[in-house]
């Protein structure tokens, strides 16, 4: 039986829509009377949640007992199950990122995970880590479109082959080609991110004479329609160009796709975040044909949820010590707020918020710069009203990333803010700023004024933003290499912390953003 939890589950038997699988002919080992029952179930952008978060949602424990429930029930009728991530696992709880994402991929071992898709936020860490992490893991990282500058070679395993009582399944990696733009260079220092697309047209014919069944695990992004925007295509357009991929397990967007999008003969599946939810697949294969019969996301422990996992007791006992240890690492209240301060990815990648203002303040008053940059996707979540504690700011700021300082003339200045101020919404690039007025065209920037002043393009003036930005990260100008740059040693968190601390209690309404005034598109 499947998990009849939500009323939006969608039984894909009723459609009887068939995908012809990657065999044109069913291979000698197949018996082409026999019907097999393969169950794909997968997650992915897991960030580090392994354990239950405060409400006692999700976590890796209650994951285990759904996916042992479901091992079973496909064992008892003949099938087999494979376990998939669509990536990043790294970066999100400071319990996991001070920890390396060790308790993660202990925890996906035991869980007992098949393959992985590299995500970009395995690139969050030094390459010594990241390397740490794949030795770690009992399952191959894949990807087959980051490739060894010296070697000319797919850094990573592209693919893994499954055999299942002769069922033979591929399932390849791929990873967004945003990646460079989206972490430290000197982490992707050495690697080329190939098109997906580039990559998997020349992979898929060759599985093609391996497998029954081609599986792309990918963390790529599910825009609807194939529509980007500024991001790197998704896996819709991977769907739409590369004929003979039967599955997409996806990640990187971040979507809870209820229902599987169909494209090209092609089905594609997201299952959210966090572990939220676990997506469940069940196919069935039979004389060179794979039918989708039955797909839902299934909640893990969701307050509202109709059935409640138990915690598994062989992943608490694995778990429970790196929880404590990150509790004690993360522990303390640095200072309280009377409303929201606004973090969230729909809201800090669309418009200036109050945490956004908050930030760049917080630049200032750190380095006495006369204004500040911060990209949106840097901004990782909000800051609830109440008392701020420590891992709220490390929640905000995971990743380490150094304050630097730049001196420029007026005129680069004006330059910079000619690209950053008109990085598009929806993007990681979307910049937030402080001590800077001015009107913002599709053409460009005007009527510019810093420290209530024009800005002068003889004048020097110091700018204050991340390393990250500061190397061209999210494609913003390179000024690290500028003779008036600073790398002032202070980590983004702690200057957020000490900011909070001493303008304790912080008063929402003294951060709303003003000065910026973007105009409609065409005036």
């Amino acid at each position: 039986m499947l998990f009849n939890i939500r009323p939006t589950r969608m039984v894909i038997s009723a459609l009887a829509i068939m995908v012809s699988a990657c065999s044109m002919e069913p291979e000698a080992g197949l018996d082409p009377e026999k019907t097999y029952k393969l169950t794909v179930l997968h997650t992915n952008d897991h960030h580090g949640r392994f354990w239950q978060d405060s409400k006692e949602q999700y976590g890796m424990a209650a994951r285990r007992t759904l996916i042992e429930q479901i091992r079973k029930e496909v064992a008892a009728e003949g099938g087999h199950v494979l376990l998939l991530s669509g990536g990043d696992i790294n970066t999100g709880v400071p319990e996991s990122d001070l920890q390396d994402a060790v308790p993660d991929f202990k925890g996906m071992n035991l869980l007992g995970y098949d393959a992985m898709a590299v995500g970009n936020h395995e690139f969050d860490n030094p390459r010594s880590v990241l390397k740490m992490q794949e030795a770690l893991a009992d399952f191959p990282f894949l990807s087959a479109n980051i490739i060894d500058e010296k070697t000319g070679k797919p850094f990573f395993q592209p693919t893994a082959l499954f055999d299942f009582d002769g069922l033979r399944v591929a399932v390849m990696g791929l990873t967004t080609d945003d990646t460079p733009k989206a972490t430290l260079p000197e982490h992707v220092q050495g690697l080329r991110f190939e098109k997906p697309v580039t990559a998997a047209k020349e992979l898929v014919p060759e599985l093609e004479k391996q497998a029954d069944v081609i599986i792309a695990t990918t963390h790529m992004g599910h825009y609807a329609d194939g529509k980007h925007g500024g991001n790197a295509p998704g896996d819709v357009t991977l769907a739409r160009q590369v004929n003979g991929i039967d599955l997409i397990v996806g990640g990187h967007s971040q979507d809870p796709l209820f229902e599987p999008d169909y494209q090209n003969g092609t089905w594609i599946v997201q299952a959210h975040e966090w572990g939220k939810y676990v997506g469940r697949a069940d196919f069935e294969y039979k004389n060179g044909k794979l039918e989708l019969i039955d797909y839902e996301l299934i909640p893990v422990n969701h307050q509202d949820s109709q059935v409640q996992f138990a915690q598994d007791q062989e992943m608490i006992d694995l778990l429970l010590p790196y929880q404590e240890k990150g509790q004690q690492l993360v522990e303390g209240t640095v200072g309280s707020t009377d409303e929201r301060l606004m973090g969230d990815r729909s809201e800090v990648r669309h418009q200036p918020t109050n945490l956004g203002t908050l930030i760049t303040r917080a630049f200032i008053d750190k380095t006495g710069a006369d204004f500040a940059v911060m990209n949106g996707g840097g901004i990782r979540t909000s800051i609830d009203p109440g008392e701020i504690s420590y891992k709220d700011v490390l929640m905000v700021f995971p990743f380490g990333n150094i304050l630097t300082t730049t001196e420029m003339t007026g005129q680069q200045v004006l330059d910079y803010l000619n690209v950053v101020a008109l990085k598009p919404v929806d993007s990681g690039a979307f910049a937030h700023f402080s001590g800077v007025n001015m009107v913002v065209t599709d053409a460009g920037v005007k009527d510019v004024v810093i420290n209530g002043k024009p800005l002068d393009l003889k004048q020097t003036y110091k700018m204050a933003t991340l390393s990250f930005t500061a190397k061209g990260g999210d494609h913003y100008p390179v000024i690290s290499d500028y003779p008036g740059y600073d790398d002032t040693g202070f980590v983004d968190a702690d200057v957020l912390k000490e900011y909070i601390s001493k303008n304790s209690p912080i008063k929402a309404a003294d951060y709303q953003p003003e000065g910026v005034v973007r105009t409609e598109k065409g005036q």
